[in-house]
This record gives structure tokens, sequence and C-alpha cells, in this order.
């Protein structure tokens, strides 16, 4: 194997979690445009199925789709029995479905809260918690990418997101618990910490917002979905095999200031 073919990922066999849009979508597209067989997890499987036959027509490689509900445990084994079923076995996941409440913390409710921790930290788990238990049953290695984000470093002004903030936190923190815990397993564990990514999660909010993320972001621009496929696929590829418990912030400076 050459050096560059470290950073390959023809043939490996990814999920990707929440791929049906946005930087999901993005990321898995430039995965298998290297190479990469996608299985997509979605709660919209028909918008899941949409991407998926665009992304096979385009890239030539495998993709599939596969309806799922990340915070519920059955749905996941399911998605990952039928997505080994269809290709065999597993190398990686990219596991990046979530979302954001922007309102008071005193204004949260009981439910808003759970919904945002549920989906952003107890799908995380259960995904990963999925992925690794295959990977050990089959003595497979394989590697497992966690989109976190920079606010989980940091508290975002002037937007109040705190259920969001907390969440992603906690994804960093179990990124490194579950790196370390795998580590004799052969299962690495990193995550990425995105800025803001110009996408519906922040390209419909409030305009004053924007316009104060824009001001305060070293490159007066938002992140391109595209560019956090590099890290994404550095991390799934073999040549991270010494990288785990990792989180790679990619915010244009943002927490640098």
């Amino acid at each position: 194997m050459s050096f560059m073919d470290r950073f390959s990922l023809k043939d490996k066999k990814i999920i990707v979690t929440g791929g049906a849009q946005g930087i999901g979508k993005a990321v898995g597209s430039a995965m298998a445009d290297v190479g990469a067989e996608i299985g997509i997890f979605d709660r919209n499987i028909g918008l899941a199925r949409e991407t998926a036959e665009k992304m096979q027509e385009e890239y030539k490689t495998r993709v599939k789709a596969y309806p799922c509900d990340v915070t519920d445990p059955k749905q996941v084994d399911d998605a990952l029995e039928a997505f080994l079923d269809d290709f065999g076995c597993l190398d990686g996941v990219f596991n990046n479905a979530g979302i954001c409440l922007h309102k008071e913390a005193e204004e949260v409710n009981c439910e808003e809260w759970k919904r945002v921790l549920d989906i952003n930290v107890n799908g995380v788990f259960y995904v990963a918690q999925a992925a690794g238990r295959y990977l050990m049953r089959e003595g497979r290695k394989g590697a497992i990418v966690n989109t976190a984000s920079m606010s989980g470093h940091i508290v975002n002004i002037p937007q109040p997101q705190a259920s969001y903030n907390a969440s992603k936190a906690a994804v960093i923190q179990l990124t490194k618990s579950l790196a370390v815990e795998w580590a004799s397993k052969g299962i690495r564990v990193n995550s990425i910490s995105p800025g803001y990514v110009g996408s519906d999660m922040v390209t419909l909010v409030r305009k004053d917002w924007q316009d104060t993320w824009l001001g305060m972001i070293p490159y007066h621009r938002y992140c391109e979905p595209e560019e956090l496929a590099g890290a994404v696929i550095y991390l799934l590829s073999d040549a991270s095999s010494y990288t785990s418990g990792c989180d790679i912030i990619i915010d244009g400076c943002f927490t640098n200031i």
C-alpha cells in the first residue's frame, strides 16, 4: 500500500446518519466520490432514497437508504442489520444526525430539552454502540466519526441555545470515552466540530443573528458543507490509524478569538 492509498475509502462500507440532506449529504457524496459504499440512515426515507439514487448515479458506487430514527435503539439495530444484509460488512460510521433549538433556557420545556438531548446525544450513542457491538462480534477494526460542534467548546451569541450547546459538549466527551474504552478493540472514535455551516440550520434563521455571526467569523463567510469532508475522510481512512479520541474544530478560526 502506498502512502496515498492510506487516505482512500475505496470499497469501504460506511453508514451516514442524517445523510439525506445538509452536512450528511455533502460529506456522504464526497466519500462516495472517493470510492466508499454508503448506507444512508434517515427518518425521511423518501428524501433519503432520492439522495441515494442521485449519489449512486453520479459516483458509480453502491448507495442505499434505510429508514431510521436514531433515538430508537431497535430501529438502529434493524437498520444496521438491513445494511449488513446488503453490504456484507461495516467499516465506518459518520454519526451525523442532529437538531438545534434556539430558545431561552428559562422557556425550554421538558419535552423540548429531552428531544434535543435524545437526538444529539442518545442517538449518537445508540448508533456508535450498535456499530461497536458488530465490530467486536466480528473481530473487525473500524472507525466512527461523530458530528459535534464548536458549540461544545464555546457559548454562541446572540442566540439562546443551551440545550444544543450542552448536547454537543456531551458528544465530544462521549467520543473521548468510547475511544479510550475501545482502543484495544481496534475501533477508533473521533469527532468533528463544525462552526457555522451554510446549511438550513444556519441560513434560515434570523438575519440579525446571521449578520452578527458573519461579522465575528474571521473568514467572514460560512463553511461550505463540503469543506467538512476532508476531515471526515481522513478520520475514517487508514491514514488516521493512530488517531482516536480527537475532536477536529473546523470553524474558520471562530473559536480562536
